[in-house]
């Protein structure tokens, strides 16, 4: 999936002659703290709602009245979603402005389209089990870890790894399509696994579900 295919309509950008007032209530009304700004077809840059709120006496100013440099985060057309997911962590933007190879603006990628997104990829609503395994870098076998969970008559819905920069340990989380995980869980101590954490369906969906549910709200408001 690429920054094009997670462009929404719903996310309209602002024109550098718009007030600082409309700016607001756009992002009100579409419940996002930062737009676009385009001159034409060029974009501009990205203004925050935390920016606009510093003018409070000037809410008839238009954009480029009040500033005269905006930031320029955005991703071309073509980049990865994981790309786009960056963008996102290392601007703390909750728009990403989508630009083709000559740099005309495309549409935008919201937080809320791409999150429900990444639910998806990552099985987060499928019912299952979630297994958590620990290990050393060079231990690692993606291969391996699904043989035996295959081997058990099951599936891996979902994997991903975490790792610190100054430890060798990783983990590695396996979301698997079944609840009952004791026969994996059993395989996994036999090949000398160090097993983190386990989740069985109830309290860990209930959990999650919970949790995707209340950050959908938080979106939402």
């Amino acid at each position: 999936m690429i920054a094009q295919d997670l462009i929404t309509a719903e996310i309209p950008p602002l024109k550098h002659t718009d007030t600082i007032e409309k700016a607001l209530y756009w992002m009100d009304e579409f419940k996002v703290a930062h737009l676009p700004v385009l001159k034409g077809m060029n974009f501009v840059g990205l203004v925050a709602e935390s920016d606009l709120l510093d003018y409070p006496d000037d809410m008839e100013k238009t954009l480029h009245e009040v500033f005269d440099v905006l930031p320029r985060p955005y991703a071309k057309d073509s980049a990865h979603v994981y790309d786009v997911l960056k963008l996102i962590s290392d601007h703390k933007i909750t728009v990403v402005p989508v630009l083709n190879e000559e740099e005309v603006y495309q549409g935008s990628v919201d937080l809320m389209n791409l999150m429900t997104f990444i639910t998806g990829i990552a099985s987060i609503t499928d019912r299952g089990g979630v297994i958590i395994l620990q290990m050393q870098g060079h231990d690692y076998s993606m291969a391996q870890i699904a043989q035996i969970v295959e081997s058990n008559n099951a599936k891996i819905l979902s994997s991903y790894i975490t790792s610190s920069t100054d430890s060798a340990v990783m983990e590695v989380t396996l979301k698997i399509n079944t609840s009952n995980l004791d026969a994996i869980l059993q395989t996994f101590y036999r090949y000398d696994y160090t097993v983190a954490a386990s989740y069985q369906k109830s309290l860990f969906q209930d959990d999650l579900q919970n949790r995707y549910e209340e950050l959908m709200k938080y979106l939402n408001l």
